[in-house]
Parts: structure tokens; sequence; C-alpha cells
């Protein structure tokens, strides 16, 4: 077998190669014999068995939950969907009300169910295993539901996304000429989608009386209260480049955007909105993510996380300087006293 292995065996080895197997994220809720309510984050879930149903799941010694899901006769598996990662981290730390705030729905058993999940399996104890340094938990299936969000993945010691493939075999569609471009040539596939997305905002930017260059620094101007010129070109490098410029003149003689002193260290000038720019700017973008609400909706539930969270990765490799728009908007803002 190639790549890295090991004669000895070592512990922190042995978990790094372990977390080569991608798994889901599970949330395991229960009820306290006080009748406070109690939860944590576990990847351990598998199905055991269909009939009887049957599932498990593993619960370290050392955790100090052990006694609490040892002397419940009910608890709950929570497949987490994609959108979870935050409620995942919540549920991990220690020393916190996990609850607080939640909108939770009641079990059987009077064990508390979280909303949103892929699935949710109700589950009575059945049996209990010493496992090592572990708690193995086989619980009966007693009630269960899904949803069709895409779940939430763990691989390598991070969070990952999971999302559909086209069916084993699918092949991208041919042109005539050989060696042209395909169905899945990555530049047709982002060129076309931009199009025809931004197609359904620009007639919003006709009744704002906005070209695309203008929406595109009205929009980079509401990230702080005042840009200066320079981080106005760092942002629009390679967008509109030398354009930024004729843009931010055009805002400010339709009265959508000022010239002011830059903040203190700043080289000048700055621009800021005026609050005929402000309401322009939140109109345009709150119709354009109303628009993307859309598009979203129709791709499906779940797949937002992952496509945002690859094109972001695309864009940091093709375009390295692309969050200097974002971080010079940081690195500006006077914190709030």
């Amino acid at each position: 077998m190639s790549g890295h292995s090991t004669t000895a065996f070592d512990a922190a080895e042995f978990r790094t190669a372990l977390g080569s197997f991608a798994t889901g994220v599970t949330i395991i809720t229960t009820r306290a014999a006080d009748g406070s309510p109690m939860g944590l984050t576990a990847n351990s879930f598998n199905s055991v068995s269909l009939s009887p149903p049957l599932v498990l799941w593993s619960l370290a010694n050392t955790s100090m939950s052990l006694a609490a899901f040892r002397a419940a006769p009910y608890w709950a598996v929570h497949v987490l969907a994609t959108d979870q990662e935050e409620l995942s981290a919540r549920f991990a730390r220690r020393g916190e009300s996990k609850f607080a705030g939640l909108d939770i729905e009641t079990g059987i058993g009077d064990v508390p169910l979280l909303k949103g999940c892929s699935a949710r399996f109700q589950c009575r104890t059945a049996f209990q295993y010493e496992g090592g340094d572990h708690v193995i938990f086989l619980g009966e299936v007693l009630a269960f539901d899904r949803n069709e969000a895409a779940p939430l993945v763990f691989h390598g010691g991070r969070y990952a996304h999971a999302t559909r493939r086209d069916p084993l075999g699918a092949k991208p569609r041919s042109a005539y000429l050989e060696g042209s471009f395909g169905d899945d040539f990555l530049g047709y596939l982002l060129g076309r989608s931009h199009f025809r997305m931004f197609a359904q905002i620009r007639r919003h930017l006709e009744e704002a009386h906005l070209t695309d260059q203008e929406f595109y620094v009205l929009s980079a101007l509401t990230l702080k209260r005042a840009m200066t010129v320079r981080d106005l070109d760092a942002g629009m490098a390679g967008v509109l480049d030398e354009n930024s410029h004729r843009a931010i003149q055009s805002l400010v003689s339709h009265g959508l955007a000022r010239e002011t002193a830059p903040e203190a260290g700043a080289e000048g000038p700055a621009y800021e909105l005026t609050e005929a720019g402000r309401e322009a700017a939140l109109r345009v973008i709150s119709a354009a993510k109303g628009v993307e609400s859309q598009v979203l909706e129709r791709l499906g539930a779940g797949e937002a996380p992952v496509l945002k969270s690859l094109l972001n990765r695309l864009l940091g490799v093709i375009d390295p300087e692309s969050a200097a728009l974002w971080d010079a908007s940081a690195q500006s803002k006077t914190p709030t006293p």
C-alpha cells in the first residue's frame, strides 16, 4: 500500500488514519434525571440493523455527560445538515448552556429535539457495552424523520461538505469539433451562470438608473463609512480597474456619493455614501439577495453552502488579491467604544 505507513502503533497516527474515513456529524440529546436537557456532538454514529431498527454511537469514558446518558432510557440522534456547523461546534464545547436560545421540540421520553437536521432518530436504549476507552450505546429506533438537506461531513480533522454527483458513468456532452469546449468547461459554467443570474439583477439596476460598474462601486462603499481611492483600487483590481474612478465620479454627480476627509493615517481622497446612496444601495442589494434566494431554492436544500465554499476557494486560487477589499475594510474600521 502506498502512502504514509507505520509499524509502531502510535495513538496519534492511528487517530489521523481514522480521520481519513469521512463521517457524518451528529448531535445526541437526552433528558437528565433532574430534567435538564443534555446534548453533545458525536461522529461515531452508525446503523446496525434494519429489522429490528437498531443504531449505535459511542461516548468517551472521560465525558462529563457519560453518567447522564448511562442512566437515560431514551435519546435522540440528529444528523446535522451542511449549514449546521455552528450548532455542531456549540454542542462540542463544554461548560455552556447549549440549548440557550434554540427553538426545540419534544420527542419520546421528553427528549429535546433540534430542528433543521438532515435526519432525526428517536431511540430507546437497548444495550450498553464497554468498548475500550468508550461506552457503546445501542438503541432501538422508535421514530425517525428526515428532509432533503445535504449532511454535514467531517474528514481529516475538519468539516467538509457533501453534495450530489451526476450518475455513475454520466459524461459531458461533446461538441461537433473535436477539442472544442465541452459543457463541463469551467469557464463556460461560471460565465453562463454569471450572465444568466446577473440578467435577473440588472432590471433592478435599470430601475435605480445604475450601470453595472456603478453598482459594484456602490456596493463596495457599503462595507465601511468611508473608503479611500486606494481601497477601491485594491478591491476593484482586475474587475473594474480604471473604470472604478469613472464609476465613483458618476455616483458623485448623481448625488449618491460624496468626497469626504479620510480617516486618520489613511491616504485620500476618500468617498462615502450620501443618504440617497445608502437608500439606493440597500434597495438594490435587497433585490439582488432576493434573486439569490430564488436561485438557491431551485438548486436544492443544503447546496448553497457547498457552492459558496467551492467558489470562495476557486476565487482564492485564481485571484489571491480578491480579499483586498474586505481586508482594507476590516483594517480601516474604527472600533466602537
